[in-house]
């Protein structure tokens, strides 16, 4: 049975999409050779930062990429940020079942906290594993892991919920349920060639695979 449910954060429960690609646009405009897409974007959504602004500039050196991201990302946060449909319902009645909560993300604490506040989401989650709180960020198992130590979470009764391959992979690795969302900018099919246990196509279902009924 599932006690513990831990969820990526952007593109799964929080919608960020649009600011993540508006961000990397504005990041990138002018800096490379070829201009950065779009298209290029996407794949690329559930790495950390800077092994995007790596993999896309081409340098080891990437702070001041970083600084340009994330001053735009903040200023258009709030504006360009909503959450997923019958998510907060969802999360708010595994909360009310005893589940134990956790969000895993590849995104620093700061904006984490500022998406969970935003879309009302905060107060349900136990634990916050964010890339400052790792060495290895998904799909290394090692945030799944420490969001299970937090919560006294165990491998068996667990599930890891996520919108990429980085999420699925890093469940796989740490030996918990992996569930993959069906509205993720990546597609279904895409999802579905690493194997998660599960693949949703409302976030509702949750409620059945965690041995609830929905309200």
């Amino acid at each position: 049975m599932i006690q513990t449910v831990l969820f990526d954060l952007d593109g799964t429960i929080v919608d960020t999409n649009e600011l993540i690609i508006q961000s990397f646009l504005h990041t990138f405009d002018g800096i490379t050779s070829e201009p950065v897409t779009r298209e290029h974007i996407i794949p690329n959504m559930g790495r950390s930062l800077i092994d995007q602004m790596k993999f896309f500039s081409g340098r080891e050196q990437v702070d001041d990429l970083v600084d340009k991201y994330r001053a735009f990302n903040i200023g258009k946060h709030d504006e360009l940020v909503k959450e997923f449909p019958h998510v907060r319902e969802t999360v708010a009645q595994l909360h009310a079942a005893g589940l134990k909560l956790g969000v895993v993300t590849s995104k620093v604490r700061r904006t984490t906290e500022m998406g969970l506040k935003l879309t009302g989401l905060a107060p349900y989650f136990n634990v916050i594993v964010t890339v400052e709180d790792v060495q290895r960020p998904k799909p290394d198992p090692e945030g799944i892991r420490a969001a299970l130590k937090a919560l006294g979470g165990s491998v068996d009764s667990a599930m890891m919920v996520g919108d990429s391959h980085y999420d699925i992979n890093a469940a796989q690795n740490a030996g918990v349920t992996s569930v993959g969302v069906a509205w993720s900018l990546k597609g279904t099919e895409y999802l579905k060639s690493f194997k998660p246990d599960y693949i949703i196509q409302d976030i509702r279902e949750l409620l059945s695979i965690a041995g609830l009924q929905q309200a």
